[in-house]
């Protein structure tokens, strides 16, 4: 992709060429939320398009296929819900969203089904909770992730929940953060597993030490999407202390560049970082500090992906959390209120004077984990939790298995997601029967268009949505899916390669499993599938894949 223009663009240039830039310039995303009563009295039919696109501000999108329903996304900073957090939720989406409810990948939770008219209730409702969706979607500093367990976890270099809570507040009362050239992603965490993928935010703060002082060596420039980048080292050392303050000079340093509003589809940071490279734009980060960063170097990433799933001692004695597979993220709003009860009654159960109160905490898989249990009662919750629908004994694949919203909601997606990958996890656990545990920890990701909203480039095996060129009978377009091998993050962090293209969605669920065996019998020393897929060419892969040459070029 080329370069940022070396003159920097005046304000009209930019307005002139970027719809978006033109609207914020008009009226602020934030700003929307006053002529709502006045946009549901004209009418879902009458709303202007650009305040359409101004809801996303509230994280609200048009439900798929555009005739008055919603998508709402709610932030939960770091994961963390109280139980009456996600009760409020639970019962939004039964009153208002016909029951359906999702997990995303970063830590969120999605209604469907809302009505432009209830907006202002749910929206107050949420408040009165102390949730919301201010920032959700559209140019924001979008929710931000962190390690589930932060606070719990005995190998954390030290708690990060209160500095997440503070960043994700100040960048929502300071409104010039909502007039960001685009998204932007953030994760702070001092998790020893990096279980928050630094590798693909924006920007990742990972704790450590340096003389006993807490702070966080810095990754800048990664995202996914159409142009993937894995984010790139600043080699600093940042005190705690000073976080927000870096943050804000990172920030600040992108947004006040007009090269990078000229353009929506160059518009992310990790397209300035690449410009420039890490050490020029360290530099200019430094400059709007005015002083220099401490030298330093993030910690190393270990060596394989972890996600706190199972059961496990926290560093307060006498306590457990317990991480529990939700197969596709979805959680119905029945399955949120009863999940929300039993965290309460845990909470009042006797003998628990002065222990913290029992929360949800949402992952980055799309699970969650149970936090703050009292260790002998563990066993009598995961029962509880199995007859909600959770079962702690799922299984891997189930528990590893991501996909984004697709059909029938999103408007962008070109091929079944949800639907199709638990056909393709059903047919594997059929396929393999009892050896399916020899599968380990594979990770399917699958996504319905570029966007890689379940992040199909760092999959063990990722599906991207496309469609065939031949059509069906009826002159219906065909799904298929291409296949990206060699993805990874951790220890073997790196971007996926497309090797099998337009494989039929019919067929598909076969060619993984030929590659799965193909992997289990051949592996040499142990090794992980994608080391498997490395040492192997594309070309005896899609040979192994078993899909005819002629099918994929359809």
């Amino acid at each position: 992709m080329p370069k940022a223009p070396e003159i920097e663009p005046d304000w009209e240039l930019v307005r002139k060429r970027n719809f978006v830039e033109r609207l914020k310039h008009e009226k602020g995303g934030l700003e929307v939320i006053h002529d709502l009563p006045a946009m549901i009295a004209a009418g879902y039919e009458a709303v202007a398009e650009a305040d359409m696109v101004r809801l996303q501000w509230y994280g609200l999108y048009h439900d798929k296929p555009k005739l008055g329903h919603f998508m709402m996304r709610v932030k939960v900073p770091g994961g963390r819900l109280t139980p009456h957090g996600l009760r409020t939720i639970g019962e939004i989406a039964q009153r208002h969203g016909r029951g359906h409810g999702e997990l995303t990948t970063r830590q969120n939770l999605q209604l469907h089904w809302l009505e432009m008219a209830r907006l202002p209730e749910v929206l107050a409702t949420l408040e009165a909770a102390g949730l919301t969706t201010a920032g959700a979607c559209g140019d924001n500093v979008r929710n931000i992730t962190g390690c589930p367990v932060a606070g719990l976890d005995r190998d954390e270099a030290f708690d990060c929940r209160e500095l997440v809570r503070e960043a994700a507040g100040f960048f929502l009362r300071h409104r010039e953060y909502s007039d960001l050239p685009r998204k932007h992603k953030i994760t702070i965490s001092a998790c020893a597993h990096q279980c928050n993928a630094p590798e693909m935010h924006c920007i990742a703060l990972l704790g450590t030490r340096r003389d006993g002082l807490p702070g966080f060596g810095v990754k800048v420039g990664g995202g996914l999407s159409s142009w993937p980048r894995l984010a790139d080292d600043l080699g600093v050392f940042v005190p705690a202390a000073e976080a927000i303050e870096v943050l804000r000079a990172i920030l600040d340093v992108w947004r006040e560049d007009r090269r990078y509003r000229l353009s929506r589809a160059r518009a992310r940071l990790k397209f300035m970082v690449d410009d420039l490279g890490p050490r020029r734009f360290r530099e200019r980060v430094e400059e709007r500090l005015g002083r220099a960063l401490a030298d330093g170097a993030a910690p190393a990433a270990p060596a394989d992906e972890y996600d706190h799933a199972g059961v496990h001692a926290q560093r307060q004695p006498g306590l457990a959390y317990a991480g529990f597979p939700v197969y596709l993220g979805l959680m119905n709003g029945e399955q949120m209120v009863r999940l929300a009860d039993l965290a309460a009654e845990v909470s009042g159960w006797g003998g628990r004077q002065g222990s913290p109160e029992v929360e949800i905490r949402l992952t980055r898989r799309q699970n969650f984990i149970l936090a703050n249990l009292p260790a002998e009662r563990v066993p009598a919750v995961v029962e509880r939790v199995a007859a909600i629908g959770f079962p702690l004994a799922a299984g891997n694949l189930r528990r590893l298995a991501i996909a984004c919203t697709g059909n029938p909601f999103c408007n962008y997606t070109v091929a079944e997601t949800k639907g199709r990958l638990q056909q393709i996890v059903a047919h594997l656990e059929s396929a393999f029967g009892e050896q399916a545990a020899a599968l380990g920890e594979l990770r399917l990701n699958l996504d319905g268009c570029p966007h890689a909203c379940a992040h199909h480039w760092i999959g063990d095996i990722g599906l991207q949505g496309t469609t065939l060129r031949e059509r069906g009978e009826a002159g219906e377009r065909l799904q298929g899916y291409d296949l990206f091998l060699r993805g990874g993050l951790a220890g073997g962090a790196a971007i996926g390669q497309p090797v099998l293209r337009r494989v039929p969605g019919e067929v598909v669920h076969l060619a993984i499993e030929r590659l799965c065996r193909a992997w289990l019998e051949g592996r040499q020393n142990g090794e992980r599938i994608q080391q498997f897929f490395i040492r192997h060419s594309d070309d005896q892969l899609v040979d192994v894949a078993g899909v005819p040459a002629e099918v994929l070029t359809r």
